[in-house]
């Protein structure tokens, strides 16, 4: 014998599974971890005290001598 089903269920679970699947599409393709962006944030500020330190006619807090 088949097994009973809840059509209006059944509907509301394709539907999850169908975004589900488009917003690990999207994930995929538009995404970055949380890690990557802190990995690059680190890097930009290492790279600005870096330009920083090697600027001309600047002292330690900045102000031009």
């Amino acid at each position: 014998m088949a097994e009973v089903v809840n059509l209006h269920r059944e509907k509301k679970r394709r539907a999850r599974a169908a975004e589900a699947d488009v917003a690990r599409e999207n994930r995929v393709r538009h995404g970055r971890t949380g890690a990557q962006k802190a990995a690059d944030r680190l890097a930009a500020e290492r790279q600005e005290r870096v330009a920083e330190g090697q600027r001309i006619g600047r002292d330690g807090d900045g102000r031009t001598e």
